[in-house]
């Protein structure tokens, strides 16, 4: 195989300038055209696996009127913009998040590619072996899936964090170079030692907050799934994700308070049951591609911090008490609800909800 490539990038390297720009083109075209239909399997992939449904039967049709969608209304994106969001049949809204979710597989497929293509056009990491970019497109996959039906249903899948576990294990075995090391057995015992940080700090995590909050505060969902980024990434890598979904959790929260509040008016809001798989899948996908980028800012920041440190502790400090008291305060009123009234159930998604799908 490493015979095949060099033959490849001799050749590559031997063609005319304009013949190389050309080529490059048509890749990048390629790999765009072929991850923004990746995505609209994905769409399917999300509203049909939480039903039970199959994927690949029936085919995809309207919601509204049934009638199935010919393949020239069904390319990615395209057709959505083409149709102006309506069914051609019964006109009938398509969600705005299929297009969606077929435009961002399609970016994050290229940013793959890039990885070894041309990583430094976005400061990307770099990938060692161009074998990675197929593991890595199924990966990047299975994160859209997972942080979607999370958002919906509030459950992540035991086949892509079990199986997706399996299969990090089976690529450090054949691709040892990905975890740096020139023996199979170094990269598996590297990517076995990350699968048992993972889920052994995210289950320490999921202990300590059922006894906190009386309720589950880290879903088991999230615990397998930080054991997958952990055989993936390693143990430094599933800690890392795990801090980064801290940040990006904290965000959302938040985000998600201030509208609750705005929506009610000023009325008390209660407990909000804001899912952590989206922050944990956006954290896992910044660290597959700017990882190196990521852990140099945290060492100029370490050394800015100890350069100036009365200014940063003095500014740290009132952030550090504010925040701590929000947190005992969010704590005492979880408690209290589940103590007195408990949470109430999240509703069940239905295909006659406020946005019509077409899947």
């Amino acid at each position: 195989m490493s015979e095949a490539l060099s033959a490849l990038n001799r050749w590559l390297i031997a063609l005319p300038e304009a013949d190389a720009v050309f080529l490059v083109r048509l890749t990048l075209g390629f790999v765009l055209c072929l991850g923004a239909v990746i995505g609209s399997f994905l769409n399917v992939c999300v509203y049909r696996i939480p039903l039970g449904l199959s994927v690949s039967r029936p085919r995809s049709h309207c919601f509204s009127c049934g009638k199935a969608i010919p393949w020239f209304l069904n390319i990615p994106i395209l057709s959505w913009l083409a149709l102006r969001g309506r069914c051609a049949n019964c006109r009938a809204p398509i969600s705005v998040r299929y297009p969606l979710v077929e435009a961002a597989t399609a970016i994050l497929f290229l940013l793959v590619f890039q990885m070894w293509g041309n990583p430094t056009l976005f400061g990307l990491n770099r990938l060692p072996t161009p074998l990675l970019i197929l593991p890595l497109w199924a990966f990047v996959a299975s994160v859209v899936v997972d942080v979607l039906i999370d958002l919906d249903h509030r459950i992540l899948l035991d086949r892509i964090s079990l199986g997706g576990t399996a299969l990090a294990l089976l690529l450090a075995a054949l691709v040892p170079v990905w975890f740096g090391e020139a023996a199979w057995w170094r990269a598996l015992l590297a990517s076995l030692g990350g699968a048992a940080a993972g889920f052994g700090v995210g289950f320490a995590i999921a202990w300590a907050g059922e006894r906190i909050f009386l309720q589950d505060a880290f879903g088991f969902g999230d615990v397998k799934w930080l054991m997958l980024f952990g055989a993936l990434f390693g143990w430094r890598g599933a800690l890392c994700i795990l801090m980064i979904a801290a940040f990006v959790g904290l965000g959302m929260g938040l985000a998600a308070l201030l509208g609750a509040k705005l929506r009610r008016r000023g009325e008390e809001a209660g407990p909000l049951a804001i899912p952590f798989g989206p922050a944990l899948g956006a954290a896992a996908l910044l660290w597959l591609f700017w990882s190196d980028a990521l852990v140099r800012l945290a060492f100029e920041a370490h050394a800015w911090a100890l350069q100036h440190r009365p200014a940063f502790l003095g500014a740290l400090l009132p952030v550090l008490l504010v925040s701590l008291a929000w947190l005992l305060h969010r704590v005492r009123a979880i408690r209290a609800a589940a103590q007195e009234e408990g949470l109430e159930p999240l509703p069940e998604e239905s295909p006659d909800d406020d946005r019509h799908h077409s899947a």
